[in-house]
């Protein structure tokens, strides 16, 4: 009966273990081949940008969500990865009034000018056209400018957006809408750039492998279900 008893205390075991090993696999990166870059409750995977650790300050995990603190700057951090041909895909809501993005291809080297930026803000503050097209949710930031047609949601309210990067194509999407499409190193990106705030740093708006970067404009700013897929090139 012992016996009995200890061969199934093992077997139970096994079994445990073999489905904690799965899991573990299933966290890593899902049948389509997904991968979580924010596990819903730690900052694995996170660093500071141009640190060793996370900021002090600035950030926080609550209820299953990365939250930007509003009034309290800790500075950019970004994925300790770096990616060259990917999907990304998160989902976020802004305050009221309130500014953030998502930058890709990020660099250390650069700092003036890390990388693309994906506008996350709140249009209707900009309802006014005083910050352009060219800061509205889903440019390209200062360079190239959405759909003035796209399916943003109100300050306080969850959207979904996608940024799809295979060699030098790009593609911005906002809850479920293809907003913005270009190509990376083109004549038309080269003019764009020249036109902007980053005309004076060098290879912006050029492929590169690099990380992901979540931005600190001091607004508070909520994230979840940030992950990637990595794409082979075309």
């Amino acid at each position: 009966m012992r016996i009995q008893t200890k061969l199934i205390l093992s077997l139970t075991l096994v079994s445990f273990l073999s489905c904690i090993s799965l899991n573990g696999a299933a966290a890593k990166a899902d049948s389509e081949g997904w991968q979580l870059l924010f596990d819903g409750k730690t900052f694995d995977g996170w660093r500071g940008y141009r640190m060793k650790e996370m900021p002090a300050k600035g950030w926080k995990v609550e209820d299953r969500i990365l939250k930007k603190i509003g009034g309290e700057h800790g500075g950019d951090i970004i994925t300790e990865e770096t990616f060259d041909n990917f999907e990304l895909s998160w989902e976020w809501r802004i305050s009221k009034g309130g500014n953030n993005g998502i930058k890709y291809l990020v660099t250390e080297d650069r700092p003036s000018a890390p990388g693309p930026e994906y506008q996350m803000i709140d249009d209707a503050a900009n309802e006014d056209g005083k910050v352009g097209p060219k800061h509205a949710t889903a440019s390209f930031y200062d360079v190239l400018a959405p759909s003035p047609h796209q399916p943003l949601k109100p300050a306080g309210e969850w959207n979904s957006s996608r940024v799809l990067i295979q060699g030098n194509h790009v593609e911005h999407w906002l809850n479920g809408k293809k907003v913005l499409e270009y190509e990376l190193s083109s004549d038309s990106v080269k003019a764009a750039v020249a036109k902007s705030k980053f005309r004076n740093a060098p290879h912006f708006g050029e492929k590169i492998k690099g990380h992901i970067m979540l931005t600190d404009h001091q607004d508070e700013c909520w994230f979840r279900n940030i992950r990637i897929r990595e794409l082979p090139s075309k």
